[in-house]
């Protein structure tokens, strides 16, 4: 992937909803696994959610499971992040990310990444 572009972060109350998108350049999206991290502020980056390259297989953090749904659509080469039931702990820069080989939480593993989208969640 040449480029990945994030969109859809924005404010939103406890209890609400967000989608967030990733748009990838380049003619190899279905050949790379796709993963969305977070970043808060005086935190490390952490893996929120990953696809597989058949978008079969998805894999989630434990504290996001039953609440974020992560997809991708082939045809616009873009993977998103369904975002309900958010929480205050959930603010952070979300980052997507891409990479060659199978399903990785582990973040120098990813050899493509977006500028990060900001999602704040008010109490």
């Amino acid at each position: 992937q040449d480029q990945l572009v994030e969109s859809g972060g924005g404010l939103v109350q406890a209890g609400g909803s967000l989608r967030l998108s990733c748009a990838a350049s380049g003619r190899t999206f279905s050949s790379v696994t796709m993963a969305w991290f977070r970043q808060a502020p005086g935190k490390e980056r952490e893996f929120v959610a990953a696809i597989s390259r058949s978008g079969g297989t998805t894999y989630y953090q434990e504290s996001v499971k039953g609440r974020f749904t992560i997809f991708r659509e082939y045809g616009k080469s873009t993977v998103y992040l369904q975002m309900i039931s958010l929480k205050p702990e959930d603010t952070a820069i979300y980052y997507c990310a891409a990479r060659r080989g199978g399903y990785s939480d582990y973040v120098p593993e990813y050899n493509y990444w977006g500028q990060g989208t900001q999602v704040t969640v008010s109490s």
